[in-house]
């Protein structure tokens, strides 16, 4: 089984809620995090609206948007 590529289209007419798109968080270089998996670390890397590379110490990672598991401190 395969994921579709797009999500469908929400009707009109559907007796169900439309899904809620999550809107991705803001940080900026230097901010500390947390991040549920990883823990604390230092945002080291920043591509707009795409990922950020984050600092946990013993390795880095790119964390993909909307950052629903990190965290500002």
């Amino acid at each position: 089984m395969t994921k579709p590529s797009a999500p469908r289209r929400h009707l009109p007419t559907s007796p169900f809620a439309a899904p809620v798109v999550p809107v991705a968080k803001e940080f900026s270089l230097g901010d500390r995090v947390s991040h549920d998996q990883y823990g604390l670390g230092t945002i080291v890397g920043v591509e707009e609206g795409i990922a950020m590379l984050v600092d946990f110490g013993s390795r880095q990672v790119r964390v993909l948007s909307p950052y629903t598991r990190m965290d500002r401190l």
